[in-house]
């Protein structure tokens, strides 16, 4: 049965990339998917239900991807460089034109989600506590001292939510990237001036593929 679901989740991705989610139903999408809409009932409860985890199954592979991005990193270079250079990667990711539909469908299942809405509010379960503990182990990797990488690591999400939301407001890619180019500037700052000599050494040890997926 999970194998069932999972297929029908990944079917459902698909279509709502190449779609969007204006005018979707159940019983459309399930005559693309080749089932019924009474089986994606039983699997998901509502149409927001399955939007939710759509939602939860991208951002799932995003955090796959940034430890893969991590993985591929030079070890010589230096935490400091280490993590302005991640976050350069990453950030092309997210920004990506092919990644605005799941974008958007997030922010609005977001608001649904805080005004309470039934079909919603389960996004609001660990929307940022699943990004926490790897993105915690991530810039500890980095070089990120133990005491505060819990609060790096919960910045570094909600600046990038943030500086998504303006992109998909404004469309202003230069202006972002700018401003994301700010605050790479200011944390390597940060790091060089707490290591003392401009280069914090970078631990050994990548992050797990199943922390990053947790």
């Amino acid at each position: 049965m999970g194998d069932a679901r999972q297929r029908l989740l990944a079917g459902a991705i698909e279509y709502v990339a190449e779609n969007g989610v204006n005018n979707l139903t159940l019983r459309r999408l399930a005559a693309e998917l080749g089932t019924s809409h009474r089986m994606l009932l039983y699997h998901f409860g509502s149409k927001e239900g399955l939007l939710v985890e759509v939602v939860r199954e991208v951002e799932r592979r995003q955090r796959q991807a940034l430890a893969e991005l991590e993985r591929e990193l030079d070890a010589n270079v230096d935490g400091v460089a280490a993590a302005a250079e991640l976050t350069r990667r990453f950030w092309a990711r997210l920004a990506d034109p092919a990644m605005a539909r799941y974008e958007r469908l997030f922010f609005e299942l977001y608001g649904h989600a805080l005004q309470r809405d039934p079909g919603a509010a389960p996004l609001l379960d660990g929307v940022v506590e699943s990004w926490l503990a790897p993105l915690t182990e991530l810039v500890r990797t980095l070089g990120v001292p133990a005491e505060s990488a819990p609060a790096r690591a919960r910045l570094g999400l909600a600046v990038v939510r943030g500086l998504l939301l303006d992109l998909l407001a404004t469309g202003d890619r230069a202006g972002v990237d700018a401003a994301l180019e700010e605050f790479i500037a200011g944390f390597t700052h940060h790091d060089a001036a707490q290591s003392g000599d401009g280069a914090a050494g970078r631990p050994s040890g990548p992050v797990s593929a199943d922390s990053a997926s947790s």
